[in-house]
C-alpha cells in the first residue's frame, strides 16, 4: 500500500476528489495518509480533518532559505513514510532536493493542456484567462510528473474541455475542474499506485 501525501494551498477541491475516489475504492493500492498545507487556515485542512487524515502546515515564509523549506518538507514526508506526493493546487515550487528524493513519484495537476498556458506564473485563474484571451475553442487539464522544469515533467493524462461562448475565467475554471481535473487526478494517482505507470 503506497502512502500518499497531498500538498495543498487553498480550498482543496482536488484533495476532495482524491478522498472521494479513495472512499469509492478506486485506488486499492494507495492511501492518503498526510495532507500538507503551505499556510494555516486553508479549507483543505478542514477537509483532511473531516476525512480523518493527518495534516500539518509547512510554510515557505518560515524559512529564509528555500533549501531549508525543502529540507523541512522532506523531513515531514520521510517521517510519514510517504511513497507518492500529489500537488493539488500547491503554490510553493519544490526544490531539487525534494524532486530528487521522489523521482517519478510527484504528480501535479495543471489547469490547461500542456504545453499551452503553463510554466512560471501560470496558476489559478491565469491559464483560463490566457486561453480565453487567445480565443481558444478547447482547453483542459493535464496530470504530469514533476521535474526541475516548471510544468515540464512527462505527461501522464490529459483531457480536453470545450470553451463555451460567454465563458468567464471563473466559469471556465469550474468546468475544467469538474470535467477534467477531478477525474484525471484520481485516475493518475491510482495508475501510479498500481504500478501501471513506472
Amino acid at each position: 500500500m503506497l502512502k500518499i501525501a497531498v500538498l495543498v494551498s487553498g480550498g482543496g477541491t482536488n484533495l476532495q476528489a482524491l478522498l472521494d475516489s479513495e472512499a469509492r475504492g478506486e485506488n486499492p493500492n494507495g492511501k492518503i495518509t498526510l495532507v500538507v498545507a503551505s499556510k494555516p487556515g486553508v479549507y483543505a485542512l478542514e477537509r483532511a480533518e473531516k476525512a480523518g487524515v493527518e495534516h500539518c502546515v509547512v510554510r515557505r515564509k518560515d524559512y529564509a532559505d528555500p533549501a531549508d523549506f525543502d529540507a523541512a518538507l522532506l523531513r515531514v514526508l520521510k517521517e510519514h513514510d510517504i511513497g507518492l506526493v500529489v500537488l493539488a493546487g500547491f503554490l510553493s515550487v519544490l526544490g531539487p532536493s525534494v524532486i530528487e528524493a521522489y523521482p517519478r513519484r510527484i504528480l501535479n495537476v495543471h489547469p490547461a493542456l500542456i504545453p499551452s498556458f503553463c510554466g512560471p506564473g501560470m496558476y489559478g485563474l491565469r491559464p483560463h484567462e490566457a486561453a480565453l484571451a487567445r480565443g481558444c475553442k478547447v482547453t483542459g487539464a493535464t496530470v504530469h510528473f514533476v521535474n526541475e522544469e516548471c510544468d515540464g515533467g512527462p505527461i501522464l493524462l490529459q483531457k480536453a474541455v470545450e470553451i463555451q461562448p460567454g465563458d468567464t475565467p471563473e466559469v471556465l475554471q469550474k468546468r475544467v475542474m469538474v470535467e477534467a481535473e477531478w477525474k484525471l487526478l484520481p485516475r493518475a494517482v491510482a495508475m501510479v499506485c498500481s504500478g501501471e505507470v513506472e
